[in-house]
């Protein structure tokens, strides 16, 4: 359906030039379509707002990322089993039966698949088939004995005794949960049950078989009795044996008298586990074990036990127990624990021998077996109930991929959120649209100082839940004068959930052209506000200085000597006067560029204040444009595993929609009147026009209109009026010659 001669549509949006993918022609066609033309070129799989199962079915090599040959494989899979390729536009959640092209064998496959699953959901007559059908393979297959995965039920077998075996190795060995969420076994699990009930029914044919084994316990107890005291025994003949060896061991081999004391500091009985730990009778060298008084009484009732089932019948009725007794019991029972020693470990251990040997005496082997077989027959089917799932999900979901993947449609069109914008954070008045899971904070930090984004990083936290996650927003209009490091803001994710979200780091960069033009004003009110301070501060400490040497002369008036003459500082008084000598200069020089200026009329005196206004503006403007035309998301995105192909610029325009300021709903009241605003003082409001009267008196006087508003009465001569409108007037030139004449004579 490809062809070298399909006509692609392109569109110019942020900067560069982005395919249009209108039709199913246009996706099919993607293999032809120069990849050097894509947007992306790969992208993760996680950190994005997608479904996850999609993504799962078209990274085939499961490594976590798909990449551009992955997604044209799954278009062109899904192209060849719908009979319109126009279906993979329309973005549906469900697929109609009549749109799956069977003129192909895998496609009548799956046809039949997608019918034999509405017939198992009891909806046999309907038409079309939807994701909610196929989401859910538990009903899919709950009423299907087998389903392809190699799992059988109990139920799966027609008898109540097989039926029983498979529950008894669900017990034993756990459960397998099969597709239609029942609990069952699997080969391996049976196979391991059988193996271990023949390896125990051996182990118990021994005991048998072997006369030494069964030995003379076999019908009296005598083996529990004899193991239940052969390890104490063992311990007391071994101590007798090194008391022999080095008899100053003997106080250390009865036990200390302080552990005596600590034990009876409490009460205790007789079967007391600290007293049990002691020796089973007092420690002497070659002594005897006695089989009456004398012994420990927390073994007293386990003795007894064992000269009733072990000592009388083998030795005869003894008081005392040898150690050459003894060892002549061990060898008695040597065999029997031997194999008692050998008793498999396995989960089967604890059902009965005749239990064991009910079952490997049937034949629920080799019906569980052929269970599992006719089960995984099924496994083709149950493949193909899988393929109409990956169709449903691959027809509603590949073109919005794509046109995240391809191009960026979704970022650039606003129509809806793009597939990596995970929520909006409201923060400083503004609402942030342009956030982004981190993954990989290194990486980040590497990357994203390429983006030349303003870019506030956040911890969110969604106390409900615990749930805890991190993101980065991008600022891309407004100013950054309420940004840091610490505040608080609320992110939305988009399910509408909602974090508290603090700042934590900040990548500086430009926001706006408006915060630019009016950087410098605010640097410069700052600047001012900063010497006021120092000033502030230096003045008060002045003040307290001087209050307390006035305080310290008071103290001591009566000590004091007469002051001599306070001598006035000449150099201070220059200084003065040549500190207020250059103020009169600047603001003369001011008053007399303005007067050249007014006198050109008043497009110069707003080319002026144009003038002054871009001196002071225009280098931080200039600046800051041309780091806003280097804005891009590209770096922001490689920092997130995705391979970037374009330069997906956020140029002004477009950064003004990621980033809304706040506005006042249309049609909206607003009351101008403040209750709670600070009551202002008059007087420097007035004193404000005062000077701006008076400035504007200087320069009229200075231009000469005073003076022949007033006669010259007021102001200078008119003569510089005449200068000013390029006019040359001898009279007062006459008469100031005749007035130095008369002078001069």
């Amino acid at each position: 359906m490809s062809s070298s001669a399909h006509i692609w549509s392109f569109s110019r949006i942020g900067g560069f030039d982005q395919v249009r993918l209108e039709s199913g022609a246009d996706l099919l066609n993607l293999p032809l379509l120069d990849q050097k033309l894509w947007v992306a070129l790969a992208c993760p799989t996680s950190g994005l707002e997608f479904d996850p199962k999609t993504l799962s079915y078209i990274d085939t090599d499961q490594d976590g990322r798909i990449r551009a040959s992955e997604l044209i494989q799954a278009i062109q899979w899904a192209g060849s089993l719908l009979k319109n390729p126009d279906d993979l536009i329309r973005a549906n959640p469900s697929l109609p039966l009549a749109a799956i092209n069977d003129s192909t064998a895998e496609g009548a496959t799956v046809l039949a698949a997608a019918r034999q699953i509405l017939v198992n959901l009891g909806q046999g007559n309907r038409t079309e088939i939807s994701i909610e059908d196929t989401s859910e393979p538990t009903k899919i297959f709950a009423q299907s004995r087998f389903n392809g995965d190699g799992v059988i039920p109990a139920e799966a077998a027609e008898d109540a005794f097989t039926q029983g075996v498979i529950e008894t190795i669900i017990k034993l060995h756990g459960p397998e949960s099969d597709r239609s969420g029942k609990p069952g076994t699997n080969q391996a699990k049976a196979d391991r049950f059988f193996a271990a009930l023949v390896t125990h029914n051996d182990w118990a044919r021994k005991y048998e078989e072997d006369a030494l084994i069964r030995g003379p316990g076999e019908s009296t107890g005598a083996y529990e009795a004899f193991h239940a005291v052969e390890t104490k025994i063992n311990d007391y003949f071994g101590r007798c044996r090194l008391a022999a060896f080095d008899p100053r061991a003997l106080a250390a081999l009865n036990r200390d008298e302080k552990e005596y004391l600590t034990l009876t500091a409490r009460d205790i009985g007789i079967s007391a586990q600290e007293l049990a730990g002691f020796p089973l009778a007092r420690i002497a060298p070659g002594q005897a074990l006695p089989l009456g008084s004398g012994l420990n009484p927390a073994w007293s009732t386990a003795i007894s036990g064992f000269v009733q089932s072990v000592v009388r019948p083998l030795l005869g009725d003894v008081s005392e127990l040898t150690e050459a007794d003894w060892s002549k019991l061990i060898v008695v029972f040597a065999p029997h624990s031997a194999w008692l020693a050998a008793k498999p470990v396995s989960e089967v251990s604890v059902l009965e021998v005749s239990r064991i040997r009910e079952i490997l005496a049937s034949d629920a082997q080799a019906k569980i077996n052929q269970l599992i077989l006719t089960d995984k027959a099924e496994e083709q089917k149950a493949s193909n109930v899988s393929s109409v799932d990956r169709l449903i999900r691959y027809q509603r979901d590949l073109h919005r991929l794509a046109a995240n993947f391809v191009s960026f449609e979704d970022l650039y069109s606003g129509k809806r959120p793009a597939i990596f914008q995970v929520g909006t954070l409201y923060l400083d008045e503004r609402s942030c649209q342009l956030c982004l899971t981190v993954g990989d904070s290194g990486r980040h930090a590497t990357m994203v100082g390429l983006a030349g984004t303003y870019l506030a990083y956040c911890d969110c936290v969604r106390k409900v839940s615990g749930e805890k996650l991190q993101i980065v927003a991008a600022f891309t209009d407004g100013d950054s004068d309420n940004l840091m490091v610490g505040r608080n803001g609320v992110f939305y994710d988009r399910k509408g959930r909602d974090f508290d979200a603090t700042i934590v780091k900040i990548v500086d960069n430009p926001i706006s052209l408006r915060q630019a033009f009016w950087s410098p004003y605010k640097k410069f009110v700052r600047l001012i506000e900063e010497q006021i301070a120092k000033r502030a501060a230096a003045a008060d400490t002045s003040a307290t200085d001087k209050l307390a040497k006035a305080a310290e002369t008071t103290a001591n008036l009566d000590q004091a000597k007469a002051a001599p003459p306070k001598q006035v500082d000449v150099g201070t008084v220059a200084a003065l006067g040549v500190a207020f000598g250059a103020i009169g200069g600047f603001f003369a020089a001011i008053i007399s560029t303005g007067s050249q200026i007014v006198a050109h009329g008043a497009f110069a005196v707003v080319g002026a204040i144009l003038g002054i206004i871009l001196l002071i503006s225009g280098p931080s403007l200039i600046l800051a444009f041309i780091k806003l035309r280097k804005r891009n998301l590209g770096p922001i995105l490689d920092a997130n595993g995705w391979a970037i192909n374009a330069r997906a610029r956020i140029n002004i325009p477009f950064g003004t929609t990621l980033t809304q300021v706040p506005k006042l709903p249309p049609g909206s009241r607003h009351n101008l009147i403040d209750p709670f605003a600070e009551k202002t003082n008059p007087w420097p409001k007035r004193a404000v026009v005062l000077i701006v009267i008076y400035a504007l008196f200087a320069l009229l006087n200075h231009m000469g209109y005073i003076s022949e508003w007033t006669g010259g009465r007021l102001g200078t001569p008119n003569e510089n009026r005449s200068k000013v409108q390029g006019k040359t007037v001898s009279e007062p030139a006459a008469v100031t010659t005749a007035g130095t004449n008369s002078v001069a004579k």
